[in-house]
């Protein structure tokens, strides 16, 4: 029932003026920074090995902004999956090489964890004419898992996958024309991952990328969504060249690597609580 009531709350909130609902999730992410202790160091330690040089002042303001625009994406879940669609049109932008999604050639969308990633998916399906696909993790609380995945079904060309589905499903539609967005980013599967540098670190990293690429027989584009005071920007960013390569391992070190320059213009909007570095070579200790 509270879980219910929460939700029924972040839909309700919705309707508020944008500049009122960003000031609230300001607030709540500031109480989230104070209270959750745990995460709180967890985005401290993923900032002070990907950003060595940094002092602690620099360290403290990225990690508060991360978990502010943590909470404002949450509250925003609110419009995004409720308010009119011409609010959706007004406050989400499409911008960059948006012509990369026209056509029909099977298209592989890279798209990291950035804390308003949601918005890129809203983006993509609102304006775009295309069937889209992604990939998504089950929530461990029912309530939620299907209020999240009612938001991301909210236009009928979006279709997300669960990851306990595999990979058929989305190699065919790819193939089709389907768009499929993809987010290796994250520590997931160790058995399935390399380890390649991530800021100099190694990080356990899934090289589905190029793998579904090569399978697929996509080019590989990327969108990176960025929260502004009017809402999102979602950037296209042209085909990479040359990618996939026979290396599967090389692929997937460019992959963080550009993935670094994406993160480097708004460090504060990566999702920076979830424990990039848990899994570690032989011998290491987790950092956490």
């Amino acid at each position: 029932m509270g879980t219910r009531f929460i939700l029924y709350c972040i839909q309700a909130l919705g309707y508020l003026p944008l500049a009122w609902l960003r000031a609230l999730g300001w607030g709540l992410g500031a109480a989230l920074y104070v209270l959750v202790g745990s995460r709180r160091k967890v985005v401290w330690i993923n900032l002070q090995l990907c950003f060595p040089n940094w002092t602690t002042a620099q360290v403290r303001h990225t990690a508060f902004q991360t978990f502010v625009y943590f909470a404002q994406a949450w509250l925003d879940r609110g419009w995004l999956w409720y308010a009119q669609p011409e609010v959706l049109l007004k406050r989400v932008k499409l911008v960059g090489s948006v012509n990369e999604l026209e056509g029909n050639d099977p298209t592989l969308i890279f798209t990291p964890h950035f804390i308003g990633m949601d918005a890129g998916w809203v983006a993509l399906n609102q304006q775009i004419p295309r069937q889209f696909m992604t990939v998504y993790a089950s929530q461990t609380n029912l309530v939620v898992d299907s209020w999240i995945l009612k938001g991301r079904k909210r236009f009928a060309n979006g279709r997300p996958f669960d990851r306990s589905q595999g990979f058929k499903g989305l190699l065919a539609g790819l193939r089709r024309g389907e768009p499929l967005c993809l987010l290796p980013d994250m520590n997931y599967e160790p058995k399935e991952s390399v380890f390649v540098p991530f800021y100099g670190v190694l990080a356990a990293t899934i090289p589905s990328l190029s793998r579904v690429a090569k399978l697929g027989r996509a080019k590989v584009i990327a969108m990176v969504v960025r929260v502004t005071p009017e809402g999102y920007e979602v950037e296209i960013i042209p085909a990479w060249p040359n990618f996939p390569t026979d290396n599967l391992v090389s692929d997937t070190e460019l992959m963080n690597l550009r993935l670094q320059g994406y993160i480097d213009r708004e460090p504060a909007q990566y999702y920076w609580v979830h424990k990039r570095f848990k899994d570690r070579p032989a011998g290491e200790l987790p950092p956490y």
